[in-house]
């Protein structure tokens, strides 16, 4: 048990040096401006940076010399891929979860307002011999209500 503890904290430590080696306010930047690839490596470690510039000036989290737009869309990439991908994923799963759930909602209310538009027109057909009845006093009574609002226009008038 406590050898796997010690290979886990060698490990830890020689990673975080080699990382420390490719970080940002290195000597190999001051000939060549960092780029792109600089840039989204920069961003991939930013944590690691941050960690080790609390502790030392030598090592700084953010390149100053570099090639510009290249070099800061790397680092934005790089961050969101190391950093900001685990609330992405998140939020982009709950959001298409969210949305089958609407999509199932809905498709339910639809098989429901469809059964009861089914029935309605059924019932609607089979009763033949009240349509008959029924449209004429709703033309009547629509009839009465023109009547009803001109007289009132034309006395207003």
């Amino acid at each position: 048990m406590k050898s796997k503890q010690n290979v886990i904290w060698f490990a830890a430590a020689a990673a975080t040096l080699l990382f420390a080696g490719c970080a940002p306010n290195h000597e190999m930047f001051l000939e060549k401006s960092a780029g792109f690839w600089a840039g989204l490596w920069h961003g991939l470690i930013v944590i690691i940076t941050f960690v080790i510039s609390l502790f030392t000036d030598k090592v700084a989290v953010y390149e100053v010399n570099n090639s510009g737009s290249w070099y800061d869309f790397g680092f934005i990439l790089g961050i969101l891929i190391s950093v900001g991908h685990g609330k992405v994923q998140h939020s982009m799963q709950k959001k298409w979860t969210c949305k089958a759930k609407k999509e199932k909602e809905w498709e339910e209310i639809g098989k429901q307002v469809e059964e009861k538009v089914r029935i309605g027109i059924k019932n609607w057909l089979d009763d033949t011999e009240n349509k008959d009845r029924e449209w004429e006093e709703i033309g009547k009574k629509i009839e009465e209500r023109i009547k009803r609002e001109l007289r009132n226009w034309t006395e207003r008038s």
